[in-house]
């Protein structure tokens, strides 16, 4: 374990990679504190591996993952919020809740998404109000969250918060329209 711990910290991308390919069914702390710190690795793709070790992990690590999204780090927040979803751990709804008002956008916006993933109809006013946030990544995952649930927006809101010009929310505006 003091190997995979030293891999994991030190080691060479591809080294880090495989690794986190063998640990879908882990759950001792210490590695899993190592795994979810290569959520904030400077390789993506060592951050899609230990993202996908996370969702794939058959252990009940639920509980851990909910104590990582008081990270200091924002990656971290905001990226196991998704993992949260990507899991479908609905228990972790009210502590994912907490990170849409975070200071940080990154995960203001994970946040969103992964409680639209979750399919939670009682955020309905958490995606509404995040259509007032000042990033537009926030506004397009709220925006996703509403189409994805069927949620109805009055025409002059979306007039009042889509003044800029975007094509990518201009196609998802249409979405709601529909």
């Amino acid at each position: 374990m003091e190997n995979i711990s030293k891999v994991l910290e030190f080691g060479t991308t591809d080294e880090k990679i495989r690794i986190l390919e063998t640990l879908d069914d882990i759950d001792r702390p210490e590695i899993l504190e190592k795994i979810i710190a290569r959520l904030d690795d400077d390789d993506i793709k060592v951050r899609g591996e230990a993202f996908s070790s996370l969702i794939l992990n058959k252990k009940q690590i639920t509980d851990f993952l909910i104590n990582s999204l008081n990270h200091t780090n924002k990656n971290i927040r905001g990226y196991v919020s998704l993992v949260l979803a990507n899991r479908n751990d609905r228990v972790a709804i009210p502590e994912i809740k907490k990170l849409v008002k975070d200071e940080r956008s990154v995960v203001r916006s994970c946040a969103i998404g992964a409680l639209g993933h979750l399919k939670d109809l009682e955020a309905k006013e958490i995606f509404l109000d995040a259509l007032s946030d000042s990033n537009m990544e926030v506004k397009k995952s709220a925006l996703q969250a509403i189409i994805d649930l069927k949620i109805m927006i009055p025409d002059e809101k979306i007039k009042k918060e889509f003044k800029e010009k975007d094509s990518e929310i201009e196609k998802m505006i249409l979405l709601i329209k529909k």
